[in-house]
């Protein structure tokens, strides 16, 4: 009677915790939130999260065994979602290319990506320019949950290249070289200038007042992402920017002039991350 007692209470301790289990099943855990630059797919709910500087590694090229990752450095966001029901949830497939929509809706691309096969649920690699940083995505699927399953959102934040250049310096590149590269921070798609844009246009201003001979051609030049004829539109607009700021800084207009020329004068390779970043420029031209 003792025994068939005691295997009553822990059955009834055992009903108990899978109810409260069912009833806190689609609650986020305390402290949680999506990433302001990504929101979960719909009807699911976080049961891991962390966010720390880290660094996180992602794959960005190869297959099979001989994958490539990176070492991406950052403020990393690392988030675990679970779905709230088998109905609802997305295949694999479906949830690499609901991320991947979204990265590319707002000017980002696809580094890496390995579809799911078999007993493999894949995943992929995002990356984006926003807000002066680049931030890394990876997404990975899991497929071992049953009846439910979750995915893993790791997010990682990077400072953009940032320059910083002074009147002399500048003065000492066009007199040696004929021209020099600014790297100057734009958000993704905009042309108005940042902060440290503003600062380095100070150091031309500076630059051309105690160098009233000097005449400049300024030069607007992207990557290889994206449409050719947009990329041009947009060089323009962000060389017409930094001209505009420079005689708003007190420097005669006729002494200036703006052309955009897109990705059609590359300094390194566009395959790479580091070369693209190296394309992404604003160049003053002696004239």
């Amino acid at each position: 009677m003792l025994l068939i007692f005691v295997r009553g209470q822990l059955l009834l301790g055992l009903v108990l915790l899978c109810f409260a289990a069912a009833v806190h099943a689609g609650e986020d855990v305390a402290n949680s939130k999506d990433h302001s630059l990504l929101s979960r797919y719909p009807d699911s709910h976080i049961t891991a999260y962390e966010r720390s500087y880290n660094s996180v590694q992602v794959p960005v090229a190869g297959q099979g065994r001989q994958v490539q990752r990176k070492t991406i450095e950052g403020d990393a966001t690392v988030i675990r979602y679970f779905y709230n029901s088998p109905e609802k949830q997305p295949s694999p497939l479906q949830l690499i290319r609901n991320y991947q929509a979204a990265i590319r809706s707002i000017g980002g691309q696809v580094m890496y990506e390995r579809l799911p096969r078999d007993s493999d649920s894949g995943e992929t690699t995002l990356k984006v320019v926003t807000g002066g940083k680049e931030v890394w995505v990876r997404v990975e699927p899991d497929i071992f949950g049953a009846p439910t399953q979750s995915y893993r959102l790791s997010i990682v934040e990077v400072a953009a290249m940032q320059q910083v250049v002074s009147a002399s310096q500048l003065l000492d590149e066009l007199n040696k070289n004929g021209y020099v590269a600014l790297y100057i921070n734009f958000d993704t798609g905009k042309a108005e200038l940042k902060d440290d844009g503003h600062a380095t246009v100070a150091e031309i201003v500076a630059m051309l007042k105690g160098a009233p001979a000097i005449r400049l051609a300024v030069e607007g030049h992207t990557d290889n992402v994206g449409a050719a004829a947009a990329n041009k539109a947009l060089s323009e607009r962000r060389a017409r920017s930094v001209m505009t700021a420079i005689v708003s800084g007190g420097i005669e207009a006729k002494r200036l002039n703006a052309a955009g020329f897109g990705q059609e004068r590359p300094l390194a390779d566009n395959r790479s991350e580091d070369g693209r970043a190296k394309n992404r420029r604003v160049e003053l031209v002696k004239q």
